[in-house]
């Protein structure tokens, strides 16, 4: 937990200083996050507001996970973007796609 506890603690102390300075908050956490600059435009606004919420959330319900986790989400988000993994098309399996009548996938 003392893990948690200091990542959480670590995402507080980055979010408080970014709010303390001048600027748009999307450029103002980029420059904390490089990561974010994977991210379209769009996304690192969203990117900007999403670990805001997810801390104040995780500090009134004491679940830091929730901080960490969106954070780590958009973090993973980005790599996979900058891996050229968002530049291939989604392919969905259905039903319909297996010529027995099976689930192509089967879910646990």
């Amino acid at each position: 937990m003392g893990g948690t506890r200091s990542e959480l603690l670590h995402i507080a102390a980055t979010l408080i200083t970014v709010s303390l300075e001048d600027g748009p908050l999307t450029e103002l956490v980029a420059d904390r996050y490089p990561w974010m600059y994977a991210l379209s435009a769009r996304d690192r606004d969203e990117c900007a507001r999403d670990p805001v919420d997810a801390a104040r959330a995780s500090f009134s319900t004491h679940q830091p996970h929730l901080a960490i986790a969106t954070l780590t989400s958009w973090r993973e988000t980005a790599a996979a973007i900058a891996a050229g993994l968002a530049s291939r098309p989604v392919v969905w399996l259905d039903e319909h796609d297996d010529p027995v009548g099976r689930a192509v996938v089967q879910r646990p």
